[in-house]
């Protein structure tokens, strides 16, 4: 019988405190905005649990210091213990390394490696060294064990000890063996023919230097990296070739400054900064060492299948279009990744243009790749389990020595696949329109563990399969979203729960796919949130869809007052690929809390997953390619029709807030839909996408040098002529995602435009993510202010 999973957060322990608890009476900025730590509590994170699946472990803070502490819950005593530092020194760490037979896992801390047995539970120490070792794995036969100390890759035995080099890669460029002139030449040869002791002495020398050659140990190759970067050193499981990669980062690339204005010193100090898009990319190269040919080897991409695929947006420009003839594109490959008998290698091989991901059999005796699936996307690769950038290889791994899964938006949403990379042939595990958004593989194979949003987008529920796919038993039930740690034992479930007025809290339950005793319900075991937040009635906000001038609907969270003054807000979360009109506790919970301060005053709020949101499938996700500022903003704006027709709103007193990529969305519905807000709060917005970062940007709009109709859409400053109603904006100085220079470059045009309806708010020791209670504190007022004034 499957279990019936019955959480209660708060109801219990919220009666129990009842009239003793201190109250948060009406909400006030002052109130919402001050340290959270100090008045909300603290959620558990960092889920681990102890090697013998008897312990969990988590960091929390429940006595309202300036840190987390880590604490264990003992599962037989059912008691909480703060981790004393001396046993905290000596715990394992986390890491997935384990022997073939899983009685055995690797893994580093403080710079050093350790081993521990998954029966006895026995730690032994591997070394002790000033330098850092990392990255250790079990060599195939789990006789010895590989790691990386520096650039290069070592070997330990587990049986003697024994320590031996496997790399030695060397920084700058050999210096070539001196040789002679014609001159030169003629003079030793004419010595050695004219002098029986030079000619005697020079034999002997040779001889002896051949001796000792002879008797020298082998070492591994010289490998000279000039002026390029060795990283993802690997050697196959047995043993015989060695993968790494070569990088060199391109000189003329410029990074940006920022300057920090209060400091210790008194000086203003500079803090190095990233590159704008569009810089010059580094090269990446992938290699192999032969260990028994002694010989290296950089792996070809020109034979790809679509390596010289030219991108459609080139269409717009003849000029680039033509000349593109054949250009081989810059790819990155990621792996290798290896079947347990080590007879099959895969890697990951990623455009730079990210517009191709192909997954690919590697030879590394021919030095060979064959195609074993490639996923094309117009406009850039990503979703759940692939990954958005060159450098992320996404969710792969073996089931067996032939079987591969991996996750693939090819349907147009994130599922699981199973490839055969003998035979080619591929399978669909899952289908169906929602997204597979976490995977893990099962000790012995044999089962999935997913995390999905099937049963809606704004629930995250944790299922288990089989590797063949077909039925999927759902394990976690009540409404919201689940964070699910297995136990080492896989026979139970750490999980961090929350609803959408209820911050995350931390229960264990039986895995009903193992155990033999199911629970029928999870324990919590954590109560995290203080009697003075809980004094306050929270609101669930309403989850509704709204139909999208296209036809399309937009999730979203409708914020209802008792009784409405005619006023709304919208408010647009950050980050574009992110979602926020779900069901369990928002990242944005001083926004939650600010939302819910605005309903008590009578306003109507609303808060859409609008185009490029997470959570939605491929054409949802890349609903902004080539225009940001485009479809995301009038699902905003059909949100504030939808507020006029359903919710009685006053068409003229709507307004706007946001931060980050709620800024940006807040600064162009100001300039390009001015008659639809009447006010808008643009909170460290982006002002220009040519100035932002490259990995971010050129996904959604390619570079600004080869597609400037993009950025020209897609960047308010462009727009700025437009702003015809109220503008606040606010921005952290030391700002090093968007930069300050963003807001002071958009201030200058607008005094250029003659603008006076608005204001900018700066805050001197603040980064993207302010961390004072002060700065948030006046943020919000500003915000308030606005609005109360304004609409």
């Amino acid at each position: 019988m499957h279990p019936v999973l019955r959480y209660s957060l708060f109801a219990v322990y919220l009666l129990s405190y009842s009239l003793k608890a201190q109250t948060l009476g009406p909400l006030t900025v002052e109130k919402i905005m001050r340290d959270p730590k100090k008045w909300i509590g603290t959620s558990p994170t960092e889920i681990a649990w102890s090697e013998d699946s008897k312990m969990i472990y988590f960091n929390w803070n429940p006595d309202k210091n300036a840190a987390d502490s880590l604490y264990g819950y003992d599962l037989s005593s059912k008691k909480i213990n703060k981790i004393a530092p001396a046993d905290r020194r000596t715990l394992p760490a986390k890491s997935d390394d384990f022997n073939k037979q899983k009685t055995q896992r690797l893994y580093e801390k403080n710079g050093d490696i350790f081993l521990i047995s998954t029966t006895d539970f026995k730690i032994r120490q591997l070394m002790n060294t000033v330098e850092k070792e990392s990255a250790p794995t079990f060599s195939g036969d789990d006789q010895k064990v590989i790691f990386t100390r520096g650039m290069n890759l070592f070997s330990i035995s587990l049986d003697n000890g024994l320590l031996s080099q496997l790399t030695d890669f060397k920084t700058g460029t050999k210096k070539a063996d001196a040789k002679l002139n014609d001159q030169e030449k003629f003079l030793k040869d004419d010595q050695l023919a004219m002098f029986e002791v030079l000619k005697e002495r020079k034999e002997k020398k040779d001889a002896g230097k051949k001796i000792t050659d002879a008797e020298k140990a082998a070492y591994p190759k010289e490998i000279y990296l000039g002026e390029k970067n060795v990283s993802n050193q690997e050697i196959s499981p047995d043993g015989r070739y060695i993968t790494y990669r070569l990088t060199q980062t391109n000189k003329s690339a410029k990074s940006t400054i920022v300057p920090n204005y209060v400091t210790e010193s008194g000086f203003t100090e500079d803090i190095s900064g990233r590159t704008k898009v569009g810089a010059p990319d580094s090269d990446a190269e992938f290699w192999i060492y032969n260990v028994k040919k002694d010989t290296t080897a950089k792996v070809s991409v020109k034979n790809i299948p679509g390596i010289s695929d030219k991108p459609d947006y080139l269409k717009d420009y003849p000029r680039l279009d033509t000349a593109w003839k054949n250009k081989e594109r810059e790819v990155v490959i990621n792996g290798p990744f290896w079947s347990d008998n080590g007879k099959n290698a895969v890697v990951i091989v990623r455009s730079l243009d990210a517009k191709d991901r192909w997954i690919m059999a590697l030879d590394p005796e021919t030095i060979t790749l064959k195609l074993l699936d490639r996923q094309r996307d117009e406009a850039w690769i990503g979703g759940p389990g692939i990954g958005g950038y060159p450098m992320s290889s996404g969710e792969i791994g073996f089931i067996n020595d032939n079987t591969i899964y991996f996750q693939s938006e090819e349907t147009g949403y994130s599922h699981l696949y199973s490839l055969d990379v003998i035979s080619g042939k591929k399978t669909a595990l899952t289908s169906g329109k929602f997204e597979v958004q976490h995977v893990d593989l099962s000790k012995d194979k044999r089962t999935f563990y997913l995390i999905t949003n099937e049963v809606h987008p704004g629930e995250q529920h944790f299922y288990s399969m089989p590797v063949t796919g077909g039925q999927r038993l759902r394990i976690t039930l009540q409404t919201g979203a689940h964070e699910v740690t297995l136990s080492p034992d896989e026979t139970k479930l750490a999980i961090r729960y929350s609803q959408s007025n209820a911050p995350w809290e931390l229960f264990v339950m039986d895995n009903p796919v193992i155990s033999s005793t199911k629970t029928t319900q999870p324990e919590q075991i954590t109560k995290s949130v203080s009697h003075e937040f809980l004094s306050y009635s929270w609101r669930k906000a309403k989850v509704v869809t709204i139909k999208a001038t296209d036809g399309q609907d937009i999730y979203a969270r409708v914020y209802e007052p008792k009784k409405s003054n005619g006023k709304a807000v919208i408010f647009v979360h950050g980050a574009g690929y992110l979602q926020n009109a779900h069901k369990w506790w928002s990242q944005y919970f001083r926004e939650y809390m600010f939302n819910n301060m605005l309903v008590d005053k009578g306003y109507t709020v609303l808060d859409l997953d609008y185009r490029a949101s997470s959570g939605y499938g491929r054409n949802w996700r890349t609903g902004i390619y080539r225009f940001m500022g485009g479809k995301d903003l009038t699902d905003n704006t059909d949100g504030a029709k939808w507020l006029i027709k359903n919710y009685g709103i006053n068409p003229k007193r709507i307004g706007i807030y946001g931060g980050s990529y709620g800024g940006f969305i807040t600064l162009m519905g100001l300039f390009t839909t001015p008659d639809v807000f009447a006010a808008g709060a643009a909170l460290r917005p982006v002002t220009d996408w040519a100035a932002y970062n490259h990995p971010y940007t050129a996904n959604i709009l390619n570079e600004p040098q080869s597609d400037s109709l993009a950025y020209r859409k897609s960047s308010p400053i462009y727009h700025a002529a437009g702003l015809k109603n109220n503008l606040l904006m606010c921005h952290g100085m030391v700002d090093v995602n968007v930069h300050y220079q963003d807001v002071v470059r958009l201030s200058q045009r607008l005094i250029e435009l003659g603008k006076n309806n608005w204001e900018l708010a700066s805050y001197p020791m603040e980064d993207h993510a302010f961390v004072e209670a002060s700065s948030w504190t006046d943020e919000y007022k500003r915000i308030l202010k606005l609005f109360e004034e304004k609409l």
